[in-house]
């Protein structure tokens, strides 16, 4: 019995130590396998999930960006990308919300200062109580312009204008349909 016993000792640190000496030898660093890994453009450098970020300007908030996923690419030419959709807010100095825009999918390029958004793009001016639908909309973030080339809708209390493109400043204020139709209803003043 006590033979058995070492007999059984000796088996079980047999097989500990090859278990132990074939992880040792199956797992060698691949310096060229790591470094593919790690340095693979197609995967991003930092990801966070249920993102809020904060653009101000001399302390005063400007757009509030609101992300279920943002993904940040370190390349040669850095973006974020925004897989999931965001949802940007613009405020006025009074904090005020004035301005809403919302996409299925979004990119911001870092050195260029341009961000894309496309997919469902739905631009609400609530002041005016105006709403812009487009697929495809170009923030420069350099000339504080925003504007598209492709089909948009605009809807206001007065009626629907369609258009081949738009033009607006950066706080979503003033637009400018390009190549314009639509209809209107005018309300004649009795004499």
């Amino acid at each position: 019995m006590i033979w058995s016993f070492v007999k059984m000792k000796i088996i079980k640190k047999s097989i500990v130590a090859i278990v132990i000496a074939t992880m040792l030898f199956a797992c060698k660093n691949d310096m060229e396998t790591i470094s593919q890994l790690t340095t693979d453009p197609s995967l991003p450098g930092e990801s966070a999930r249920d993102v809020e970020m904060i653009y101000s300007d001399s302390g005063r908030i400007m757009i509030k960006l609101v992300s279920p996923v943002l993904n940040r690419y370190l390349t040669e030419d850095p973006y974020i990308e925004f897989p999931e959709g965001l949802h940007l807010f613009f405020y006025d100095s009074a904090m005020n919300v004035k301005s809403e825009l919302t996409a299925n999918y979004g990119i911001n390029y870092e050195n260029k200062k341009t961000m894309e958004v496309k997919d469902d793009v739905v631009i609400t001016n609530h002041d005016k109580h105006e709403v812009l639908n487009t697929e495809h909309v170009i923030w420069d973030q350099r000339i504080k312009k925003i504007y598209s080339e492709v089909f948009v809708k605009r809807t206001t209390p007065d009626g629907v204008l369609y258009g081949e493109g738009f033009d607006a400043d950066e706080s979503l204020k003033s637009w400018k349909l390009r190549k314009v139709s639509g209809e209107f209803q005018f309300n004649e003043q009795e004499k």
